[in-house]
């Protein structure tokens, strides 16, 4: 972790009994917002982790029907989010890999043939939105190994026939 970088508790052992849902999820949100704009973010970034486990929960625990596309935006959401505050807080690797994670966590679902159409369908649309945060942080931040190596590993799966 970078010195600048915004540690957490480990969220998901916060809360283990507790089944994850999308309201959960936005409440870490609201809560993890109102301490962004009060400049506590270390609070935030507290929060952030929090949505973030949240997310990851909703989909192992399989989204339920017709809220695909809202479980894969709460994972997207939750990643981007916690990545501006570590860059925020000059932590550029902490926030790269971030992105980097969010765009292979997608590309994994796309691959994954156990999932459902609508699930892997939700990856790829939201696929762009990380694909572009992966070229944002490039640009504001000059070249990082990881994105590198993420960027290629997204077009090997295009070229491999994944919609990307």
């Amino acid at each position: 972790m970078e010195p600048g970088a915004l540690a957490s508790p480990n969220p998901l052992s916060a809360t283990p009994l507790e089944p994850a849902t999308l309201a959960r999820w936005e409440h870490a949100m609201r809560s993890a917002r109102s301490a962004r704009e009060l400049g506590q973010l270390r609070l935030a970034a507290a929060c952030q982790h929090q949505a973030l486990a949240l997310s990851l929960r909703l989909l192992e625990q399989a989204p339920p029907p017709g809220r695909e596309d809202d479980c894969i935006a709460a994972l997207v959401v939750s990643h981007l989010n916690l990545a501006d505050l570590q860059a925020q807080a000059a932590a550029l690797d902490d926030a790269a890999q971030l992105l980097c994670r969010a765009h292979a966590l997608l590309l994994g679902l796309m691959a994954d043939a156990r999932h459902g159409t609508p699930l892997r369908q939700a990856a790829w649309r939201h696929s762009r939105e990380t694909h572009a945060a992966l070229l944002q942080h490039l640009r504001a931040h000059g070249p990082h190994p990881a994105i590198s190596k993420t960027l290629a590993a997204a077009q090997e799966a295009h070229t491999a026939g994944l919609p990307h």
